[in-house]
């Protein structure tokens, strides 16, 4: 009976449409962050450099985060198994995982079954907003290889943080829409979630290539602040309610 149905990407519209909804009353209206919130400016050098030591990563190695639940949907197991091929590449790399979910106990065990335990460290809790803020800007690149997601406010915050994102691009992903891959806007790789070898591959690239890195990290918050600003939500959804109106 609605007059308009609003979705967060062009991904769920296709899907709701698959599931029968009215393409013609589908609208998508992207989610967004605070971008003042969500700013590399907000946190020091030395204040960086403290959370970096109080995780055990030092000025000379890299750290790789993953925020987000821990089950099969997001692809942090798949992370993990990635990391030994990340590793024959780039030595110095680390990887950061926050979050909790069913996955945990097999998370440990994988960790420990590659021998890996030295250079993965695992945070299974929830952590408070400005701690998670903080993690984005003591990070080099984000990874969010989920295989579903409508959406997904992880992959839009890293990016307001201006980090490099690698982000699962198959099946429903509305983070495939937010990163640009290739070319001169690029701020990340998008990646086969279900590939440990594929996601190995262009973190490994991007943690090999200062330059790159920078670039990604610049447009990804200039594509935060163009596209995925609540501002932009706010006025986007507005304009579905004058349609309706009119």
């Amino acid at each position: 009976n609605a007059e308009i149905v609003i979705t967060v990407s062009y991904a769920m519209r296709d899907h709701l449409v698959r599931l029968g909804y009215d393409e013609k009353k589908i609208r998508v209206v992207y989610n967004g962050v605070d971008a003042e919130k969500y700013s590399p400016d907000r946190f020091s050098h030395e204040e960086i450099k403290e959370l970096r030591s109080e995780l055990g990563i030092g000025d000379d190695e890299f750290m790789i985060l993953f925020i987000g639940r821990l089950n099969w949907v997001k692809g942090a197991d798949t992370l993990v198994l990635a990391m030994p091929q990340i590793l024959s590449q780039v030595p110095n790399a680390k990887l950061v995982i926050v979050g909790v979910g069913d996955q945990e106990e097999m998370i440990k065990h994988e960790v420990s079954r590659l021998g890996i335990k030295d250079r993965v460290i695992l945070k299974f809790k929830f952590l408070p907003e400005e701690t998670r803020i903080k993690y984005y800007a003591a990070s080099d690149i984000c990874v969010f290889p989920s295989k579903y997601e409508p959406f997904g406010i992880v992959c839009a915050e890293a990016m307001a943080m201006g980090k490099p994102v690698v982000v699962g691009a198959r099946g429903i992903s509305g983070m495939r829409e937010q990163v640009i891959p290739t070319g001169p806007d690029q701020c990340g790789f998008h990646i086969n979630p279900y590939d440990s070898t594929d996601i190995a591959r262009f973190v490994a690239l991007l943690l090999e290539d200062d330059e790159l890195r920078r670039k990604c990290g610049r447009n990804a918050r200039k594509r935060v602040l163009e596209t995925f600003t609540w501002d932009k939500v706010a006025e986007n959804t507005l304009e579905m309610y004058s349609e309706v109106i009119s």
